[in-house]
């Protein structure tokens, strides 16, 4: 199956992603590509511990006729993927690297420790501990260096015209305008809030 991305997520996890996810499937972007595509599929997910791990880099495979793509894995890849499709625009999911941490630290950093421990490694373990993070210990002031770094190098390498910067909060206008689509007649989504977290894509 050919891919041709149309919309291509930059943002870390925990920065609205999975709202994101809904309101790209709403707008008819959709499937769209995150981390729930993986723990949905577990032959999706074998495709994504093979290349996590080294093994050949093959889009159509491991994006699976996706148009749009937002949170990990495939937001540690953007630099590949804004080449890769270069009509496709982009996203920057945003919130202040404080109120990231505190959020990340309550739901996906627990879970992808635990993780890390199994024999055979989720490839979201795999690739957020030792890829996103160098396989450094995944402290506070690490990862907020981590997030703040890539925030900057989106910034500086995406053509302004090509990004948005999206922050939590900021509701339809802004991302249909960056889209060129109609704003919907239904509120913005919000979803997978640290609680919804750990009773949904948390306890998978």
């Amino acid at each position: 199956m050919t891919t041709d991305l149309k919309v291509i997520g930059t943002g870390f996890g925990r920065t609205g992603t999975d709202s994101m996810r809904e309101a790209l499937n709403l707008l008819g972007f959709g499937p769209c590509h995150h981390m729930r595509s993986l723990l949905e599929d577990k032959a999706h997910q074998n495709d994504w511990r093979d290349f996590v791990a080294g093994g050949p880099c093959n889009w159509d495979t491991l994006l699976n006729g996706s148009k749009s793509c937002i949170d990990w894995p495939t937001a540690h890849f953007w630099p590949e993927l804004i080449d890769r499709f270069p009509n496709a625009k982009v996203l920057l999911t945003w919130r202040t690297a404080e109120s990231w941490w505190a959020s990340f630290e309550k739901t996906v950093l627990p879970m992808i420790l635990e993780a890390s421990k199994k024999p055979i490694q989720p490839p979201g373990s795999q690739l957020i501990l030792q890829q996103v993070f160098a396989n450094k210990p995944p402290t506070r002031d690490h990862c907020i260096a981590t997030y703040n770094a890539n925030v900057e190098r989106v910034k500086a390498t995406v053509p302004a015209e090509r990004l948005l910067v999206y922050k939590i909060g900021d509701g339809w206008g802004p991302l249909c305008a960056h889209l060129d689509v109609q704003v919907p007649d239904q509120p913005f989504p919000r979803s997978n809030s640290t609680a919804e977290f750990h009773t949904g894509i948390g306890a998978k």
